[in-house]
């Protein structure tokens, strides 16, 4: 239902506690339970003894120079990707998400709130729209629930949706009409950048009336992405395919002569702007992929190396 610091929340039936975490490798930052996890418990001890299988995780690289894995949510069928119609929205944080979604194979919604503050609403819709084919975009406002209906067929029974979003963008409102509770603080935005401030600081999980489940996660300042190559490509498959007509399998669509990419962008079929986004999230997500997996290959080979010396150690004491 939540994590903690060094605790993590559970339910089930006869049950509500907050436990201990079970102990995980610790070269594997994903064998550890975040919000939304299936595990089974000792009643009677109300220790954990093991994680399901997932049927969809999402999860990022933590911020700062650890290089480790931060898991945001598991088991998730819906991603509601929130911005706002004001100086919060943009294209590449929004394509960030939708890669995200991708990979995990999780349907994403992108849901625009504060229409109120423009004058013209539809001009977002129809560049949100643009950003991945078939892409589901709503409008709404977060404080009336009428227009929160448009929400519903994602949210019914047996179905788990996750939020997402930037500081301010009124996820915080969307969970507290949604769920029918006040269960999230929510703040004004500044004037000045038309940004809010930080309202949410953990995950947790909460109840829908209609018998779904809501993840609610913090703001995310920084979403670095690893380990979502595919979601990229799909996010941007139009790029994608433009690239297979190059003259050169290798191409890096720069100056190169029989460019398809170069020439979609020359005639306006593709747009400069688009194109730049797509070459720094696939070189993000590669270097960002490559670090961790170097840093895991590290772990498990000193891992090893001191479970040889244990056991050498074990060998000389009987001998």
């Amino acid at each position: 239902m939540a994590i903690h610091r060094d605790r993590i929340h559970v339910m089930g039936p006869g049950i509500d506690a907050v436990v201990l975490p079970f102990a995980v490798d610790p070269d594997d930052e994903e064998a550890a339970a975040t919000v939304g996890d299936w595990l089974l418990l000792d009643p009677g001890t109300q220790r954990l003894r093991r994680l399901l299988d997932r049927r969809s995780l999402f999860k990022r690289r933590a911020a700062g120079s650890a290089r480790r894995v931060q898991l945001i949510a598991a088991n998730v069928d819906t991603l509601f990707v929130v911005s706002s119609c004001n100086q919060d929205f943009s294209p590449a944080r929004l394509e960030r998400y939708l890669a995200l979604a991708s990979e995990a194979e999780v349907t994403p919604v992108v849901v625009l709130t504060k229409a109120d503050l423009v004058d013209d609403p539809a001009a977002f819709v129809r560049e949100a729209s643009r950003l991945m084919p078939g892409l589901l975009v709503e409008v709404l406002d977060g404080r009336d629930p009428t227009s929160m209906a448009r929400l519903a067929p994602w949210c019914g029974q047996g179905q788990t949706v996750a939020l997402v979003g930037s500081s301010g963008v009124g996820k915080s409102t969307l969970i507290n009409t949604l769920t029918g509770a006040d269960v999230a603080a929510t703040q004004g935005i500044r004037e000045s950048d038309d940004t809010g401030q930080h309202t949410t600081t953990g995950r947790s999980l909460h109840r829908l009336p209609a018998g779904g489940w809501l993840v609610d996660t913090p703001g995310m300042r920084e979403l670095q992405l690893t380990d979502v190559k595919a979601g990229i490509e799909d996010v941007f498959a139009d790029i994608v395919d433009l690239a297979r007509g190059c003259r050169f399998g290798d191409c890096r669509h720069e100056s190169e002569p029989g460019c398809a990419v170069r020439v979609a962008i020359e005639s306006g079929a593709l747009e400069e702007a688009r194109y730049r986004r797509w070459r720094k999230l696939a070189s993000e997500e590669a270097r960002n992929s490559e670090s961790l997996h170097e840093r895991h290959a590290r772990n498990r080979a000193f891992g090893k190396m001191v479970r040889r010396i244990m056991k050498d150690k074990e060998r000389g004491r009987g001998g």
